[in-house]
């Protein structure tokens, strides 16, 4: 295979792992100090569990925060999640290897520091599990948040 074609290749199997992740709806944001730092609250539908969803509450720095402390270009890694049936849930072709898979991303500086929640199925306890962190080149994802959704009796497939 050449060069363009393992491009070609390479960009639409990119674009395709990022099209089946969530999109996130801005459901409420709490101004925490003069600084215009918030926290921001988003509600994510899981995209391929219906009747499931996640709320995740994130810091987003204002810009005086920005301007005394430099590290202009991103928000910190802290983040909380919580996830609930909020209806019928249904399994979808769902990732089922011990990974899992992503359900959301964000990003979360300029380059190379992402926000994930991401799913894993765990099939002997009947629950799904989900796993906020921040994917970062230098310091990795110290920082977790992590809620689970029971199965039981709850699941049609």
């Amino acid at each position: 295979m050449g060069r363009l074609a393992a491009h070609i290749t390479g960009a639409a199997v990119l674009a395709a792992s990022f099209a089946s992740t969530a999109t996130a709806e801005q459901v409420g944001e709490i101004g925490v100090d003069w600084a215009g730092n918030d926290i921001v609250i988003e509600a994510i539908a899981d995209p391929d569990v219906s009747g499931v969803t996640c709320h995740l509450a994130y810091f987003k720095r204002g810009l005086i925060d920005r301007l005394a402390n430099g590290n202009w270009f991103e928000d910190p890694s802290n983040s909380a999640l919580e996830c609930q049936q909020t209806g019928p849930i249904k399994l979808g072709d769902i990732d089922r290897s011990e990974g899992g898979e992503d359900v959301f991303r964000a990003s979360r500086s300029i380059i190379l520091k992402t926000l994930r929640v991401k799913r894993i199925y765990d099939q002997a306890n009947q629950t799904l599990i989900y796993v906020a962190h921040t994917r970062e080149l230098t310091q990795g994802s110290a920082k977790v948040s992590i809620s689970t959704v029971p199965l039981r009796g709850a699941l049609s497939e």
